[in-house]
């Protein structure tokens, strides 16, 4: 059975965390590296995104970002249905140093074996 391209997507979660102090850099960066750790990918400095099945297993991603936020922090987490994703446009500058970001991350086949 065909997963709905309604139902499965992307769960974006962008935030902005204060880097002033050493003890700020060091939980921002433990943020970041809980993030990745549970799959996200870095698609710039303070947006990471994660592929998601269903508005359930959202559901379950939002807790688990909602546990390791800093308590200085600011999170945004949207979701993001698979066409709309597929629908986005990203332009990179010819000097920009991409690094570790993701440019254009796709559906993993295997999640349409996940529901």
């Amino acid at each position: 059975m065909k997963v709905s391209a309604f139902r499965m997507g992307w769960i974006m979660v962008m935030f902005d965390l204060p880097v002033l102090t050493q003890e700020e850099k060091k939980t921002a960066a433990r943020f970041r590296h809980d993030l990745l750790d549970d799959g996200y990918l870095m698609i710039q400095w303070s947006i990471y995104a994660r592929p998601c099945i269903s508005y359930e297993q959202m559901d379950t991603h939002i807790a688990r970002v909602k546990s390791m936020t800093p308590e200085a922090g600011n999170v945004r987490l949207m979701f993001l249905t698979d066409q709309q994703w597929g629908k986005s446009v990203t332009v990179v500058g010819k000097n920009y140093r991409q690094g570790k970001r993701t440019v254009d991350p796709m559906m993993p086949k295997q999640v349409e074996f996940w529901d």
